[in-house]
């Protein structure tokens, strides 16, 4: 066994990644593997950013989680219990439309740079 299983309690997650609107938490981050959580305050809209080429992953643990994609004026709601996958590559943002905080865990695949802010589309 090259590494032992280990557990990452909650207190031990780090800050990463920062995207205005949202914070993010680090659990581990390995050479292919990324993963952490994320909270969205009631109201948040986060930058635009992408997330290089990772594939990404979500759970929805609780409220409401908001996408906009690039290239469209239409949104998607995922809530607790749903599953999101946004490809590698993809400029998104996340809000929250609700009156109570969002916490989505997420999982990357790919390697490459876990996120990557840009401009607004235009």
């Amino acid at each position: 066994m090259a590494e032992p299983v280990r557990v990452i309690k909650a207190g031990d997650l780090v800050a990463a990644d920062p995207t205005a609107g949202m914070l993010r938490m680090r659990a581990f981050e390995l050479p292919i593997l990324w993963a952490g959580q994320v909270i969205t305050q009631p109201g948040a809209i986060s930058g635009w950013h992408h997330h290089d080429r990772n594939e990404s992953s979500l759970y929805i643990v609780s409220g409401v989680l908001r996408l906009e994609f690039e290239g469209t004026d239409e949104y998607l709601d995922a809530v607790a219990g749903d599953f999101v996958h946004v490809p590698a590559f993809t400029v998104h943002r996340e809000s929250n439309p609700t009156a109570d905080p969002s916490l989505a865990i997420i999982a990357r695949a790919g390697g490459g740079i876990p996120t990557v802010n840009v401009d607004p589309p235009r």
